[in-house]
């Protein structure tokens, strides 16, 4: 576990693909378990350690995951993300280049929760959220695409879904149109970056996340 900023109100840490933020019906151990134990460990604390969690991620996506060390920097977190005040960019590794290098994409998303899967509309349909991102282009292979994602709202399976309605699957997202997995069970989306106003001292904390250590990620490292 990689911890990556810290102070008395909040941690932040990068969750590896194939790790879930919170315990699910899966039954496996949660991120969420793994930072108590670091905490309870590095301050000797006794008892039971608090920790909440404030956002998830899709368990084969990596990156940086915001949790309150506080129950008063959890509440204030809850109201943030819930107002768009939490600002996150995402890394999007596509295996088609999009038409346009940049653009803000508006559409209309209904989840399907037999097919854990999101589908994207044009319209406005029953059931549906409307669902925006902006992105643009800041890297290519030969084969791949690096797409900037600036998410506007959050919606299940937000960006992997609007990324496959115009044709720009995820690399390794085989959910959604993928031509093929990625060895370790991953998909090549990263949560890049958060920056927001810290909830109690209220200082800017802008972080940026490690990318995973991936041969085709090498090609996009500085």
């Amino acid at each position: 576990m990689q911890v990556i900023y810290e102070d008395n109100h909040i941690i932040i840490v990068y969750k590896e693909s194939g790790e879930i933020v919170q315990g699910d019906k899966s039954g496996d151990r949660p991120l969420s378990d793994d930072v108590k134990a670091w905490i309870k460990e590095k301050y000797a604390k006794p008892g039971n350690v608090f920790l909440g969690v404030a956002h998830r991620l899709d368990r084969p996506v990596a990156g940086l995951v915001v949790f309150a060390k506080t129950s008063k920097a959890l509440s204030r977190l809850n109201d943030m993300f819930r107002k768009g005040e939490v600002h996150k960019t995402y890394w999007a590794m596509v295996q088609n280049p999009p038409h346009e290098p940049e653009a803000l994409l508006t559409d209309w998303i209904v989840r399907n929760e037999r097919q854990n899967k999101s589908y994207a509309y044009d319209h406005e349909v029953a059931n549906a959220k409307k669902s925006m991102l902006r992105y643009r282009t800041i890297g290519a292979t030969d084969r791949y695409t690096l797409l900037e994602i600036e998410l506007l709202t959050g919606r299940h399976h937000q960006i992997r879904c609007q990324l496959a309605n115009i044709g720009c699957p995820i690399k390794g997202d085989l959910k959604y149109g993928a031509r093929r997995s990625n060895p370790d069970g991953s998909i090549s989306l990263v949560s890049h970056r958060v920056a927001f106003i810290h909830p109690v001292s209220k200082e800017k904390i802008d972080i940026t996340s490690p990318l995973p250590m991936d041969r085709v990620w090498d090609s996009f490292r500085e």
